[in-house]
Parts: structure tokens; C-alpha cells; sequence
């Protein structure tokens, strides 16, 4: 399995909830550039998905505009989970 940065383990740690990537920029304190990079690099591995908060059932959405990232929210993945559990590097 692939080891996480500490700022990919900080992002997925507030990801067990949907949240969105305002929410994200807010608590994790991290520069926009930052924070996208390591959530496209997390949906990538498949440790992040990426969700609709307006459908109720919250299913995972099939792609993203990453020019526009501000405008979606983010989950962590069973693997995402997983992978915080490991050892940090």
C-alpha cells in the first residue's frame, strides 16, 4: 500500500464525513494549491472519492472538474481509512 504524506493523512482524517473543499481549506489550514494537489493525488489512489452532498443517498460522483474543485466535497475511501492506520512517514 501506498504511504501517505502527513498532509495527505491530515486531509483524510477529516474526510470520514463528507465535507466539502471549503470546509477542507478551513480546518486543515493548508494553501489552495496544497490541498488540490493532494486531493486529486488521493482520488488518483482511490483513497478519496468524490461525493454529491445534494443527492441524499450521497453516491460517489463518476468525475470531477478539477479547475473547479471548489465546487465539490470529498469522503474517504475504506482503503482511505485503512491507510491512516498505518504508520506515518
Amino acid at each position: 500500500m501506498r504511504k501517505l504524506t502527513k498532509s495527505e493523512r491530515l486531509v483524510i482524517e477529516r474526510l470520514i464525513f463528507p465535507e466539502s473543499f471549503e470546509v477542507l481549506l478551513e480546518e486543515t489550514n493548508m494553501p489552495f494549491g496544497s490541498l488540490r494537489d493532494d486531493i486529486m493525488n488521493l482520488v488518483n489512489y482511490r483513497f478519496v472519492e468524490v461525493v454529491d452532498l445534494d443527492k441524499a443517498e450521497e453516491n460517489g460522483v463518476s468525475f470531477y472538474d478539477t479547475d473547479n474543485i471548489r465546487e465539490f466535497s470529498f469522503r474517504a475511501t475504506k482503503t482511505g481509512l485503512k491507510s491512516i492506520r498505518q504508520p506515518a512517514t
